[in-house]
């Protein structure tokens, strides 16, 4: 099976998925959503702002710009800069679900890679105190790009379930774990350009041809798992990683996509398909193909492939120490 075009799963997932409900799902562009699977799904889309040499833009989920061009103006040497979603622009969004009055969640862009989540708190209180008994809810990922696309996917199954706003809320704090995702890039110029690491170690890495393997911690935030000499050898590490942590093969979660996500890399994109068809289990998974959105790739460049996917508890796999420091935090288990 070849992994689904946007449209493919669209169709499929319109059917399948949304079976009414009564919940309003908001997400935000840095969820990499196709815009075909968020429209087959119901899901609204709140477009985060970038900056390139000609101007403002909208992340408009390539409607405007296809991701060939904008990460070739990337490769070309131009730096793209981002900034969160302000409070008033959450305000708007949030307001015309108040006026539409269907319970709301909104899945936001975790914050540990933006401010924007407090942005939209502030601005949430700010329309229930306008809208006395709306229900509206923001909930950090706590997982970026197509993984957070899986997240929401789901969401919309447990809302055609019959899951209430409130319910949902409860299942998403829990289910956000389960969520495995992990990456490589094609250089490290777009962090070094960030200020994320060091020019200098972004020039030493380029001449080994170090490639990093990275994933993200609890909080959403960026964690390096480990350094790979060679593209090939950071692909493989990511096929092992969800060698051992999906966990469909045992025909509990077979009907959960995978996402495979590239910044302008699809032919490695294509071969982490191939291969993850290849495991056990794995040969009839519905695997979705899309692109890293410009605000994430204007952080992590050209030539970045992930493979995200429903697996084990990431909570399982913290240390002692992390875990009495997170309840001591009160932060979960």
């Amino acid at each position: 099976m070849e992994p689904q075009a946007p449209a493919d799963f669209a169709r499929e997932a319109g059917a399948s998925y949304r079976r009414g409900g009564q919940c309003h799902i908001i997400v935000d562009s840095c969820a990499d959503f196709a815009p075909e699977v968020a429209k087959a799904l119901g899901v609204e889309v709140i477009s985060f702002p970038f900056v390139m040499s000609d101007g403002e833009h909208v992340d408009d989920l390539w409607q405007s710009m296809s991701a060939h061009d904008f990460y070739e103006r990337m490769r070309k040497g131009e730096h793209v800069t981002t900034s969160a979603i302000t409070p008033g622009h959450y305000m708007e969004v949030f307001e015309r679900a108040a006026k539409a009055g269907v319970p709301t969640v909104y899945l936001a862009f975790t914050r540990g890679l933006s401010s924007s989540v407090d942005a939209a708190r502030q601005a949430a209180q700010m329309v229930m105190d306008d809208n006395p008994g709306f229900e509206l809810y923001v909930v950090d990922n706590l997982c970026p790009s197509a993984a957070a696309e899986l997240l929401a996917i789901e969401a919309v199954r447990q809302v055609g379930n019959g899951l209430t706003a409130k319910e949902l809320v409860e299942w998403v704090e829990e289910a956000r774990y389960y969520i495995q995702g992990y990456f490589t890039l094609g250089s490290f110029d777009a962090l070094a350009r960030g200020g994320r690491i060091p020019p200098a170690a972004a020039q030493v890495g380029g001449k080994l041809d170090i490639k990093p393997e990275l994933s993200y911690d609890l909080n959403g935030a960026l964690t390096l798992r480990g350094m790979c000499r060679g593209r090939k050898k950071a692909l493989r590490a990511i096929l092992a990683d969800f060698r051992a942590s999906y966990i469909g093969s045992d025909g509990v979660i077979t009907h959960m996509p995978v996402g495979i996500v590239s910044s302008d890399a699809e032919k490695d994109a294509h071969w982490l398909a191939d291969q993850v068809r290849k495991e056990p289990g794995c040969a009839d998974v519905p695997i979705i193909f899309s692109s890293v959105s410009p605000v994430i790739g204007a952080h992590v460049g050209p030539g970045m492939v992930a493979c995200v996917f429903w697996g084990k508890d990431r909570r399982e796999t913290l240390s002692f120490t992390d875990r009495l420091a997170r309840r001591v935090r009160g932060t979960g288990k």
